[in-house]
């Protein structure tokens, strides 16, 4: 009996677009009126909402992360820091209260995401935006990207796990210095550095990203989240145990349609 598919519903969102085609999910970030800041926006919750939507919606092989208009995200509201008001107001303890409930969820969330994260940078990814871009498995950035820990600059720390995330991506002293100077650097600094894997033009930067993640999209679904899996679980695990736990997952994926699906589709190839 044949099955008619269904396109999957799409979560209700705020100052964010999402869009699904061909098993990519696409997000965008659509608060250009403020830069795409973080705070001052329901960007958090809508980032949160997304990220817990890709992992339980079978459809998604790729989430790509990008931003409406010309900057990628600002990070914080830099007005609510200098009037001391929205997530910024309050004593020790309501800021911190603040930080865990709203910004630091994000983190969280990506960091749970099962399937690949691309970031498509199309402009100035500043403090908690560069944090952002750096929550995903890959990032390709516009030539009018820009990229700066600039939280120091501002007499405060990457409270959203800036701090985490780089060091991991380039190293503790590249990481530490960005940090410490606060300096904004551009894309091919930052492609040199390994933030970025590539640079593109700016009108060519959605299409490049497309191809990249049609490319995964286009891989066995179930072996791809779990391939994600053990690349995350690599960076904490000590050999042994991550052997064990491959032979596990392999185990797994010997035993779905998708395998076989797989391996006809290659032998058919080289028939040929």
């Amino acid at each position: 009996m044949n099955q008619t598919s269904t396109q999957p519903t799409l979560p209700p969102l705020n100052d964010a677009r999402l869009t699904l085609e061909g098993r990519v999910a696409t997000l965008t970030l659509d608060r250009h009126d403020v830069r795409n800041a973080l705070t001052g926006t329901a960007l958090v919750d809508d980032i949160v909402t997304v990220a817990e939507w890709v992992n339980a919606c079978e459809d998604v092989s790729v989430l790509v992360i990008t931003g409406e208009g010309s900057a990628f995200s600002a990070g914080g509201n830099v007005k609510d820091m200098a009037n001391r008001g929205g997530d910024f107001a309050g004593d020790v303890a309501e800021v911190s209260a603040r930080y865990r409930r709203g910004i630091q969820r994000i983190p969280l969330a990506l960091a749970a995401v099962e399937v690949p994260i691309i970031a498509a940078v199309n402009g100035p990814a500043i403090g908690a935006g560069f944090d952002l871009a750096n929550m995903a498995d890959i990032r390709i950035a516009s030539s009018k990207a820009k990229f700066g820990e600039t939280f120091l600059n501002l007499g405060i720390i990457p409270g959203d796990g800036g701090a985490w995330f780089m060091q991991r991506l380039i190293g503790y002293q590249r990481a530490f210095e960005l940090t410490l100077t606060g300096r904004v650097i551009d894309a091919e600094e930052a492609k040199a550095y390994g933030i970025v894997l590539e640079v593109t033009e700016p009108k060519a930067l959605m299409a490049r990203v497309g191809e990249l993640a049609g490319h995964i999209a286009a891989q066995p679904p179930k072996a791809t989240r779990l391939t994600k899996r053990l690349m995350k679980m690599a960076q904490r695990t000590e050999l042994k145990d991550f052997l064990d736990l491959c032979a596990v997952f392999q185990g797994m994926c010997h035993n779905e349609p998708e395998h076989l699906d797989a391996v006809n589709a290659m032998l058919e190839k080289m028939a040929k």
